[in-house]
């Protein structure tokens, strides 16, 4: 199926995110384990909230999938958001910020409450993330715009899809909706814990529905039991036709048809909050792919915007960082 244009569509866990500082003691404390992302019922939710009722926070709109495809729409790409969200404020807010951010709406309102993200930033700038899916559980495979996901160019999708049943039915109709419109998939892993609990199932994912796939280092190590990132990309290109291992500081690695390319880290080496930086370095690797750039050109352009990203808080960029990113990928030598 030939398309018109580059257009990038995206079946994700719509959180509002609630970003506040902590301290390591802080974590010990309420028993969580630093760097990772937990799924939490609303008692524990409860509890959160009250222990950070005191606290500086930061709202903005968030869950993995959701951040990429903001990213996407804020530099310019055509782009459609899937999910589910409730009938209440926070729903009331994710609709008017992607309208704002020009990303085309097809989230569903129901009568639970909207997701949220209590997301704790330590000294060290990692984020630990507690998640209640909420309404999210409830997108299923009858909430799927067949004709979206046939005319995008990219299916994009994260590991934690895996996570609920519903959710997990609706990725598994839109990837064969994929094979029947030659619409490109792009998968991240995206936790660590997500590789642990569904390793086997990635793998098998990755051979057959997969074109493009993103894990960063730990994810990788899980899912080989290897600890050299290079030799884990290779392994993923002999899968798929386009593997990226992100590598923290050291930057990226790709394989492309067989081919391994390294990509350099650029940004700040000391964040402000890496909240999103895998999802904007997504975003940025896409938008290279829309805009017909190289392979080694995209890890280039999605090792800016992750750079720029953690520069501030929060995984949107604000207008003065989003301009400067902007003029970086213009003025680069790319």
């Amino acid at each position: 199926m030939e398309k018109d244009k580059a257009i990038v569509y995206g079946i994700g866990n719509t959180l509002i995110d609630i970003i506040t500082s902590v301290e390591y003691e802080d974590l010990e404390k309420l028993n969580l384990t630093k760097g990772i992302m937990q799924l939490i019922d609303a008692d524990f939710r409860e509890i959160l909230i009250d222990f950070i009722k005191d606290k500086s926070k930061v709202y903005s709109c968030g869950g993995s999938c959701p951040n990429t495809i903001i990213a996407l729409s804020m530099l310019g790409i055509d782009t459609i958001l899937a999910g589910k969200v409730g009938n209440d404020e926070f729903g009331k807010n994710y609709h008017n910020n992607l309208k704002k951010f020009n990303t085309k709406d097809e989230l569903i309102d129901c009568n639970q409450a909207t997701g949220s993200s209590i997301i704790f930033d330590t000294p060290d700038s990692e984020r630990t993330m507690n998640t209640y899916l909420c309404a999210n559980r409830l997108f299923n495979e009858n909430d799927v715009n067949e004709e979206s996901v046939k005319k995008a160019s990219y299916f994009y999708f994260t590991g934690y899809m895996w996570d609920t049943e519903n959710q997990k039915n609706a990725i598994k109709k839109a990837l064969r909706l994929c094979k029947e419109s030659n619409t490109k998939v792009v998968f991240d892993i995206a936790d660590p814990f997500a590789v642990a609990r569904y390793k086997e199932i990635f793998l098998d994912l990755a051979k057959k529905e997969i074109d493009i796939i993103f894990a960063n280092r730990e994810e990788a190590k899980i899912m080989f039991g290897n600890e050299d990132p290079i030799e884990n990309c290779k392994i993923l290109g002999q899968i798929c036709e386009t593997a990226i291992v992100k590598n923290g500081i050291k930057g990226s690695i790709i394989s492309h048809k067989g081919e391994i390319f390294i990509v350099p880290v650029h940004g700040s080496v000391n964040p402000v909050d890496t909240t999103g930086a895998g999802d904007v370095y997504a975003a940025g690797f896409l938008y290279g792919l829309c805009n017909n750039y190289s392979i080694s050109e995209c890890g280039r352009i999605a090792s800016i915007l992750a750079g720029e990203i953690i520069s501030q808080i929060g995984a949107q960029f604000n207008e003065a960082n989003l301009e400067k990113a902007k003029q970086m990928i213009a003025s680069y030598a790319i």
